[in-house]
């Protein structure tokens, strides 16, 4: 599934043509998308594959396609603070990008079958913590993954404002996925080739919507115990943060609230990273010749063409200039701020997350 719009050359470019083909309408969603590469969640030397629009798969590692992951994002409704459960996490690609938008006040779980999986998850996500440049610009829910089916989630567990299911929901495990679902809260699941989105109006009551045409591999079916029952699943508990946790989270955010008024004030833009101009496509014109007894079609370069040339080879030079020269590092000036408070240094580590940069 997938291919509905062109590939990009990298991350960004792949959001630029999300957004042009209408995938992504909200600024929120955009930015999520952006501030994640879909190629960090790639095996090693499949990273070309990593900005087009298509789903990839390697053993029990799975990735859906881009607009289909846009369209999740945007039909959850996400909301900072709210409680979300991933059925089916993998990689845990969706669930750091939902993570950006939950806030430190948010829930967010995740399920998979595969213990592999959820190591490389895992991996991941320590990856991202560690040495995104996104990590810091952003109030953050981190996700906590567990090993199972989701078919099999004991009767006790808590419900969740927002539910997302990677597989192919089956008709007859449809009541099952609602009871999960808090009242006012969303679903979004495929159920018989349609991404489907699910909303609770009521304690028996539901709004239904298809989203989009899908085709998902299906829901894989739990296996039995020796009772000749399916053993029940654990969620991860809904925890309360500590005082220690409360204090780096307010701390950090009015030093990043600080840096913005700081900013503001000095007419400083929040500066987002440069943007390549596409280039233009060259169109020809053709004209017919006789050759023999055949009509044979010749292309003719038009003035416009040459200008379009020109301006291209221009474009390519400048590009080559810039990228010669020696790029900078990019300043966190959030952390240049913890770097310089009265504090321990165990204490600034500890409020940077133990990043090195």
């Amino acid at each position: 599934m997938g291919g509905a719009v062109s590939a990009g050359e990298d991350n960004d470019d792949l959001i630029d043509n999300l957004k042009e083909a209408q995938y992504i309408r909200t600024e929120r969603v955009e930015q999520a998308f952006r501030a994640i590469d879909r190629g960090d969640y790639y095996l090693e030397g499949y990273r070309d594959n990593a900005y087009k629009d298509l789903a990839w798969k390697h053993g029990n590692i799975h990735l859906s396609a881009p607009c289909i992951y846009s369209e999740v994002m945007e039909a959850l409704k996400l909301k900072p603070g709210l409680s979300f459960l991933n059925l089916g996490s993998g990689t845990g690609y969706l669930s750091t990008m939902v993570g950006l938008i939950l806030g430190p006040f948010g829930i967010n779980h995740g399920i998979e079958l595969h213990s592999d999986v959820v190591e490389y998850a895992k991996e991941k996500l320590e990856s991202f913590i560690k040495n995104s440049d996104s990590f810091d610009k952003f109030e953050f829910c981190e996700p906590a993954f567990v090993v199972g089916n989701c078919l099999q989630i004991a009767s006790d567990s808590h419900q969740y404002d927002r539910i997302y299911c990677g597989a192919g929901v089956q008709k007859d495990h449809e009541n099952y996925m609602k009871i999960l679902l808090k009242v006012g809260g969303i679903l979004v699941m495929p159920i018989e080739d349609q991404l489907t989105q699910i909303m609770r109006t009521g304690q028996n009551t539901w709004e239904s919507k298809n989203i989009l045409a899908v085709s998902f591999a299906p829901l894989v079916q739990p296996s039995k115990n020796d009772n000749g029952k399916p053993d029940s699943v654990g969620l991860p508990p809904c925890a309360v943060r500590n005082l220690q946790d409360l204090a780096r989270i307010y701390i950090r955010r009015t030093l990043r609230n600080f840096i913005n008024d700081e900013m503001q004030a000095k007419g400083i833009p929040q500066r987002a990273p440069p943007k390549r101009k596409r280039k233009r496509v060259k169109q020809r014109i053709n004209t017919y010749v006789f050759v023999g007894n055949q009509l044979i079609p010749q292309p003719l370069d038009s003035e416009e063409d040459e200008k379009m040339e020109e301006d291209n080879r221009e474009e390519e030079e400048k590009e080559a200039g810039e990228a010669a020269r020696p790029e900078e590092p990019p300043q966190n000036l959030l952390r240049e701020k913890i770097m310089k408070l009265p504090l321990p240094e165990s204490l600034k580590a500890y409020l940077t997350y133990f990043r090195d940069k």
